[in-house]
């Protein structure tokens, strides 16, 4: 039987479909690149917006219809509304996230003892979830109480996975040749807390580095609150890639205390500043959020200011969206849709313009970029795009395909938002 796997939403999705694709392998089952050509399908859907939630169904019945014989869903939508799936024509397994480690033993109607992983290496997924870097789940769940946030519901408390199993998903990844590592979690600065003794996010970096022979080590999204500036000394090691992913939400005091978020915007300000200070060159992009219950003109006006002023690299927007069972439904001022939408576009809108100065700051410049991806001219060259380890997108032509490669390049030009660039050598 063929497997297809697919994910809506974060990194911790899909580096979780990563593990269920080394556990379906060690099984002796093949992986496929689209719907049409498998027979089980397992969808780790998302519920941190409607427009994901809806995303999830749509990927569904795509799967129906494109004769997909089983359809699992597990992620946050099946642990939220797993009699709404079950409704959907074609879904035959409905598995919460508190399940997900025996998922595919569950699918397969085997002993999970019988999954054996010893022998068995990394491979990108194929298909649209095809990645050369490799995300590894280091952490899951959240003991935060931001009042707009589904996902401390979907996916409980914070939890730390063991230094044992995150080294043995590393050696997984770095058996099957991957060059970047990405450290996940849903709380992700939070690791460490609940062990004994306790530990900070820093040790495991630490760790990692010193006994992996990793070429690139790359941090996902932290809360700003779980680091201080003694954080930002592990980047005299290069092979931390110079990113950090700090979700604002938003830049309006007033806004952040309804949010219960732990942070004020000057607080934010200080420590990405010393980040800055500290780490030549660094990407710092985040995530806000427009039209939050009560958002007034001038808190927008506060929100969009703050961001203004901060520079980030790039970013995501939301637009606020109710979910059911946090207490942000509960909270007085509901935005008009209407206004959501058009807030949301201003300040795509501005973070556009910060990430594209950011950006033209390297044409001429030499980086070193990870070749994610690749396609075949009629010229017979290829067009590559890939990664700087400061997160910036960069494309080139090459007679070669270096995907999977690192080479050093010269940035030339900025062409709708993506930099052009000239292969320098090999790294």
């Amino acid at each position: 039987m063929k497997i297809y796997l697919d994910t809506i939403g974060c990194r911790l999705n899909q580096s979780e479909i990563e593990f269920f694709s080394l556990q379906f392998r060690a099984a002796g089952y093949e992986l496929v690149g689209s719907m049409e050509d498998a027979d089980i399908m397992v969808l780790n859907s998302c519920a941190v917006t409607a427009a994901a939630a809806s995303d999830s169904r749509q990927k569904i019945r795509q799967a129906n219809r494109a004769g997909v014989q089983q359809i699992a869903v597990t992620g946050c939508l099946a642990s939220l509304k797993p009699d709404d799936l079950t409704q959907i024509e074609g879904v035959t397994h409905v598995i919460p996230n508190s399940n997900k480690n025996s998922l595919v033993s569950d699918i397969l109607q085997i002993d999970q003892g019988s999954i054996d992983l010893d022998k068995i290496y990394r491979e990108p997924i194929p298909g649209s979830r095809y990645r050369t870097r490799a995300f590894i789940k280091v952490q899951d769940g959240c003991d935060n109480q931001c009042t707009y946030c589904i996902t401390t519901i979907a996916r409980g408390p914070g939890r730390s996975q063991s230094i044992d199993t995150i080294l043995r998903d590393i050696d997984f990844a770095l058996k099957g040749g991957a060059q970047e590592i990405v450290l996940t979690g849903v709380h992700l600065g939070s690791w460490g807390y609940d062990l004994a003794p306790n530990q900070h996010l820093k040790d495991l970096i630490k760790l990692v580095l010193k006994n992996k022979d990793i070429p690139r080590l790359r941090i996902s999204s932290l809360e700003p609150w779980d680091i201080d500036p003694s954080f930002f000394d592990l980047w005299d090691d290069e092979r931390l890639c110079r990113h950090l992913h700090l979700p604002l939400q938003s830049g309006s005091a007033s806004v952040l205390r309804r949010m219960a978020r732990k942070i004020t915007p000057d607080e934010y300000s200080v420590l990405v500043n010393t980040a800055r200070e500290k780490i030549p060159d660094l990407a710092i992009t985040t995530d806000v959020m427009a039209g939050f219950p009560g958002e007034t003109e001038e808190e927008f006006k506060e929100n969009f200011r703050f961001i203004d002023s901060m520079n980030f690299s790039g970013g995501h927007v939301f637009t606020y969206s109710e979910r059911e069972g946090t207490p942000a439904v509960k909270l007085p001022g509901s935005v008009h849709n209407f206004t959501r939408k058009e807030r949301s576009k201003a300040l795509r809108d501005l973070i556009k313009l910060s990430e594209d100065k950011f950006k033209k700051k390297f044409i001429g410049k030499t980086l070193p970029v990870l070749w994610e991806h690749s396609k075949r001219l009629e010229n017979d060259n290829w067009v590559l795009f890939g990664l700087s380890d400061n997160y910036l997108k960069i494309r080139t032509e090459s007679p070669v395909s270096y995907v999977n490669r690192i080479t050093k390049v010269k940035i030339k030009t900025l062409d709708d938002s993506v930099l052009s660039a000239k292969i320098m050598g090999l790294q």
